[in-house]
């Protein structure tokens, strides 16, 4: 199969189901494979033959495939589409939210949290089935985000009170893959939402590591001494989300 350009096309894999590929032509000689945020990345070279471009995809179907059914293939599981219905539910951490789904002549996919603790979620009628699914993921994120920001800007707070006291200017949430959190130099904490899904004190980890920075911006001796005065036991949170990352998704 040869694509053009630079599109996003489908591919089938079957511990993973429907999965989006992002094929990059470019100007290189070899070609290249990774797990991006919303889809595998096929890069590959801009000039080739007919024979070449059967070659190289058949090159990138077996990494796919070998990939997925890898240890490493976890890493790949926030590509694998979620299914969502109408009428679902779905819990996020210790709240439980119910899914209106409905589908209507409009161009973009909006979402609001009701009194209810439903989510209304509208979408296009006509929107390709990976496009409908991403979009879903990522308007429950900004929704359920909205819904636990107080208590997690309140538990920020009062870690850093408790541990740290240095200035805080914001705390949000963000629906983020390349990292669990980020601490800026003016003081902006940064959380992936992808944290709601994980325990308590995994939670607490994350701000306490990232508050850390506050005082320490690296991972010197000083720096881990900081997070271990603070939480002793954070090893065992580390330890937890390298073997549970992949359960933590919308």
């Amino acid at each position: 199969m040869a694509a053009s350009s630079d599109e996003i096309i489908s591919i089938e894999l079957p511990e993973m189901g429907t999965v989006p590929v992002r094929v990059i032509r470019e100007s290189r000689r070899s070609l290249r494979a990774s797990i991006g945020k919303d889809h595998l990345i096929f890069r590959r070279p801009r000039r080739t033959t007919p024979q070449q471009d059967r070659t190289h995809w058949q090159w990138f179907m077996d990494w796919a495939r070998q990939t997925a059914k890898q240890k490493e293939g976890r890493q790949m599981a926030h590509l694998r589409p979620r299914l969502y219905q109408n009428g679902q539910e779905l819990i996020v951490g210790d709240r439980t939210y119910r899914l209106l789904m409905q589908e209507s002549d409009r161009k973009t996919i909006g979402g609001k949290l009701l009194p209810s603790g439903t989510i209304d979620i509208r979408l296009p009628d006509k929107l390709p089935f990976l496009q409908k699914e991403q979009g879903v993921r990522k308007i429950l994120s900004r929704v359920i985000a909205q819904d636990y920001l107080p208590a997690i800007r309140q538990r920020v707070h009062r870690l850093n009170k408790t541990y740290f006291r240095q200035t805080i200017h914001e705390v949000r949430l963000k629906y983020n893959h390349s990292n669990w959190g980020s601490c800026s130099n003016k003081g902006n904490i940064n959380l992936s939402t992808r944290l709601l899904f994980a325990p308590g004190f995994v939670i607490d980890y994350v701000i306490i590591h990232e508050l850390a920075h506050r005082i320490e911006f690296n991972h010197s001796p000083r720096f881990w001494q900081l997070v271990e005065r603070a939480m002793p036991e954070y090893k065992q949170a580390e330890a937890w989300l390298k073997e549970h990352y992949h359960e933590c998704d919308f």
